[in-house]
């Protein structure tokens, strides 16, 4: 019984001690020194507008309202509400995240494979909806020139990213609804494209929220 006593003891000992240390000191030290060093990627990447809250740097969002019916409600199908791009914005990749695109609380991959039927049919729908977006604008987009980005997924389904081609491709949309040269939009997506990591991991990418940003300061005068 004394053995038995003291293996519980040592044992109780263990856990409220490695609790202390792993469980509440390990991580205030890390989030103190995070928080300190790099306050920004600690909190997020948030970006702040006129001080109020926007989005993240890190996690997409999409740039859509939703459809209103007749009844001067929101449409819902599936349980989830239907919206529609607004044309004056950039526009994010697509994203299937449950209870709506970009919802953070649901980051998920699907994990289905290339030959999926599921994946073939919604890869076509979303190309569907990407000519019907952009080739109003672009008149000679076919679907060949359609960037992959525009069609998948990322494997978060909220990455903030879009390719340079894609982004090329919604410049003409965007300069036309807004007004703009092409050139001037053309321009700021080379400004806000970011090269590959460390020179040689993935392809250039650019930020949409930071894009769409900049093009309101454009629009605003304040760029």
């Amino acid at each position: 019984m004394t053995a038995l006593r003291k293996d519980i003891v040592s044992s109780v000992l263990g856990i409220v001690v490695l609790t202390l240390l792993v469980g509440i000191l390990y991580p205030l030290v890390v989030t103190g020194v995070s928080q300190v060093a790099f306050p920004g990627n600690a909190n997020g990447q948030k970006v702040y507008v006129n001080g109020r809250l926007v989005g993240s740097r890190i996690i997409g969002q999409p740039f859509a309202t939703p459809v209103i019916g007749k009844n001067g409600k929101p449409v819902e199908k599936g349980g989830e509400v239907v919206t529609e791009p607004v044309r004056r914005y950039f526009q994010t990749r697509p994203s299937a995240t449950e209870g709506g695109p970009y919802n953070a609380a649901a980051t998920a991959f699907s994990n289905r494979g290339p030959n999926s039927k599921i994946t073939e049919e919604a890869d076509a729908e979303n190309l569907k909806s990407y000519l019907e977006l952009e080739k109003p604008y672009d008149t000679t987009l076919t679907a060949a020139e359609v960037p992959v980005d525009a069609v998948n997924t990322s494997g978060s389904n909220l990455d903030p990213q879009i390719s340079r081609t894609n982004a090329h491709i919604q410049a003409h949309r965007v300069a036309a609804v807004r007004k703009l040269p092409l050139a001037t939009v053309d321009g700021l997506v080379d400004r806000y494209t970011s090269g590959r990591g460390l020179d040689f991991v993935g392809e250039p990418a650019v930020n949409v929220l930071r894009l769409n940003l900049a093009l309101d300061r454009l629009s605003e005068g304040t760029a």
